[in-house]
């Protein structure tokens, strides 16, 4: 996240398509999604992808889904599945 916050759009897709890192796939995913909805949303106004900027960039915890896991000696184990929310503010220059 810290490596698109403060960026324009471009540049910052290229960075995350280009990153080795695990999550890159999914920020890159929801950055695009993001430029969509403000595309669609901002219809009537002629808006290039180079006047939009990432303004804000962060993940929080989500809910932890539980699960148990049959183990020997019928005995069961938790398995713990933590879920976060990414959000990805943009805009496009003229805020």
């Amino acid at each position: 996240m810290e490596l698109v916050k403060g960026k324009n759009v471009e540049p910052a897709l290229n960075i995350l398509h280009f990153s080795k890192e695990k999550a890159a796939y999914v920020i890159e995913k929801t950055l695009r999604s993001a430029l969509s909805n403000l595309m669609q949303g901002e219809e009537d106004q002629n808006i290039s992808t180079d006047e939009i900027s990432i303004k804000e960039a962060f993940v929080n915890g989500g809910p932890v889904q539980k699960r148990f896991r049959a183990r020997a000696q019928g005995r069961a184990s938790r398995i713990r599945k933590p879920t976060s929310h990414l959000t990805i503010v943009v805009t496009d220059g003229k805020e």
